[in-house]
């Protein structure tokens, strides 16, 4: 058989030339007729309009005097404009800002991840309903409990960054304020104002929390400081801990905004989660301590505890001129299991304090614990943060109800006895706090919670003549909005 030779010159040139723009315009070539080149040579003109290129007034003239050489030429250069235009569109996007909007709010992150602005936010209302309150009256009320926006976000790898202002209130105040410089997962450095790291339930975000208010072993462990604290996870996040050097706050509180006395206390935390990425029974159990030490040295509000009952009512605190004269420290063994549906929390924290009255001195350590039971009824997964997605979320007419939690809790603070009566008044202050709450917590969808508490807290002393101040018993309700 022989091999028909192929010829050279302008016919193969044409025949690729024909090829290559019959793939680029609207009508396939097979289905035409042997193009001609003065019909080349009106789809290549269709084609430079669209991309912008330049095209001769007369076409008949333009392709006499270039030819196939000519439509060539022009040809090469149509497709080094649509390859530039391509490699600038992918560069746009490239450069682009990826903006989100879901149920955990706005994000703005650039192209490449690395600087990134969260916007988020938490409105808590509450009504406060207090029952058999005939001895000491309290206010039945609706509040405005908590009302933060929550901007957070990365400045590059190494710099995040969290800012929440508080609104809730007669005046506007700062709840977190600080940066992280995050080396590596196992050790980030954070400074600024944030919780301190003691208290299992004060780590623990107001959203994701049981019931309304904290429990009683919450009013000894210190809320919010100012300060430095290196941080971080070990062994695939089985291990975390926290150590910080901090001003220095009274047992339930923020901190002031300046070191009120000049001396610091080093707080932290180790935390374990043995069995976290194994699928087993116990993958949701974690404990630890949390512990801190400092000195103290004033009298007021800034050195000297006031303790409240999960209603809120302050029902202890020391006499005007008891001074806060030495050493406080804290330490609180922790922990958790969550499996499933069923959740529980408890802790336990003694917090031991040097006071001076008229040139008394006494060490007064008092302790507080709690514990903290759930079950999801409709099956979803308990955790520390709560439940975080209902998996029916509600919707009226298709049967989603949302998610639906029962919760029960049973704590106690105890007072040195040592208190009594130089420290502190028994006619007021109370000896002893034993508190339980039911509640009942409605998770419509991802960023909407209702929830309805009843509490009774039973109070030793604190009353005239040595009796017992009346049971507080009440019932709250929060409309929790969160994303």
């Amino acid at each position: 058989m022989r091999t028909r030779p192929e010829r050279s010159g302008a016919k193969p040139q044409a025949t690729w030339l024909a090829g290559a723009l019959a793939c680029s315009l609207v009508a396939p070539a097979w289905a035409q007729d042997k193009l001609t080149v003065e019909q080349l040579q009106q789809r290549l003109e269709a084609l430079e309009r669209r991309v912008g290129g330049n095209v001769p007034v007369d076409a008949g003239e333009a392709t006499a005097e270039a030819g196939l050489d000519g439509l060539d030429q022009r040809l090469r250069i149509l497709e080094r404009k649509l390859e530039l235009q391509q490699e600038e569109q992918e560069a746009r996007t490239k450069a682009a800002a990826v903006i989100a909007v879901n149920e955990k709010g706005a994000s703005f992150k650039s192209a490449d991840g690395d600087y990134e602005v969260k916007i988020r936010g938490l409105i808590q209302g509450d009504g406060r309903f207090f029952l058999d309150d005939d001895a000491v009256p309290q206010n039945d009320t609706f509040l405005l409990r908590t009302a933060r926006p929550i901007i957070e976000g990365s400045l590059g790898k190494l710099v995040g960054f969290r800012f929440t202002p508080e609104f809730a209130g007669d005046s506007a105040s700062i709840v977190d304020a600080y940066v992280d410089l995050r080396f590596d997962p196992a050790y980030t450095l954070r400074v600024g104002k944030f919780t301190s790291p003691v208290g299992l339930e004060r780590l623990q975000s107001s959203s994701a929390l049981s019931d309304i208010e904290r429990s009683l072993a919450s009013e000894l462990a210190p809320n919010r400081d100012i300060g430095i604290q290196l941080q971080g996870d070990a062994a695939d996040g089985r291990l975390g801990y926290a150590i910080g050097v901090f001003n220095g706050t009274v047992d339930g509180r923020d901190a002031a905004t300046t070191n009120p006395d000049n001396n610091f206390e080093y707080a932290g935390r180790i935390f374990f989660e043995p069995f976290k990425n194994s699928a087993n029974a116990l993958s949701g159990l974690g404990f630890g301590i949390g512990a801190s030490v400092g000195d103290k040295e004033g009298s007021g509000n800034n050195f000297l505890a006031r303790y409240r009952t999960p209603g809120q009512v302050q029902f202890f605190n020391y006499r005007s001129a008891v001074l806060a004269d030495g050493q406080q420290s804290r330490w609180s063994p922790q922990g958790y299991y969550y499996r499933n549906a069923f959740g529980l929390l408890a802790e336990y924290i003694v917090s031991k304090q040097e006071l001076n009255i008229d040139g008394v001195r006494e060490d007064i350590s008092n302790k507080a614990w709690q514990a903290t039971a759930s079950y999801v009824l409709t099956g979803e997964d308990a955790s520390y943060r709560g439940v975080v997605k209902p998996a029916q979320p509600f919707s009226p007419g298709t049967g989603g109800w949302g998610a639906f939690e029962v919760v029960g809790r049973y704590g106690a603070l105890e007072i040195d006895d040592a208190a009594f009566p130089l420290f502190a008044d028994p006619s007021v202050a109370a000896s002893e706090a034993t508190s339980w709450t039911l509640g009942l917590n409605w998770y419509l969808n991802s960023n909407l919670k209702l929830v309805v508490n009843y509490l009774q807290t039973s109070l030793d002393g604190g009353a005239a003549a040595g009796a017992d101040r009346e049971d507080e018993k009440a019932v709250f309700t929060r409309l929790q909005v969160a994303f």
